[in-house]
């Protein structure tokens, strides 16, 4: 991928703290909400899906629709700390994972405390 638009050739920026960035907000974001909230819709009676957003992707797509938007979410925030890393701007560099990762740690706490009370 040398100079493309997933290179950080040309920035200034490391790779390894790139991809450890991203693993980062992958676990807590991408594993812990996710697998949470489905754990919450498919085995919680009591509780819902907050998000109106995420709720009317559940009810049109199940499951999937959940993913998708989590997925399409996690897509732009890569895009953007990309296009961070070209322009060499760092608030858009580390902000999408550090804010994915900040969100994912809390929505994953939030709702293991919904599943277990």
């Amino acid at each position: 991928m040398s100079g493309g638009a997933l290179s950080l050739e040309g920035t200034p920026y490391d790779p390894t703290e790139f991809s450890r960035l991203w693993v980062v907000a992958t676990t807590t974001y991408g594993v812990g909400d996710v697998v949470t909230t489905i754990a919450l819709v498919q085995f919680s009676a009591s509780v819902s899906e907050a998000n109106a957003v995420l709720r009317t992707a559940i009810d049109a797509f199940g499951l999937w629709g959940l993913v998708g938007l989590k997925l399409l979410a996690f897509l732009v925030c890569l895009g953007i700390s990309l296009a961070g890393a070209r322009d060499a701007d760092p608030l858009l560099y580390y902000g999408p994972p550090t804010t994915l990762a900040l969100v994912g740690a809390f929505t994953t706490a939030y709702n293991v405390r919904l599943l277990f009370g």
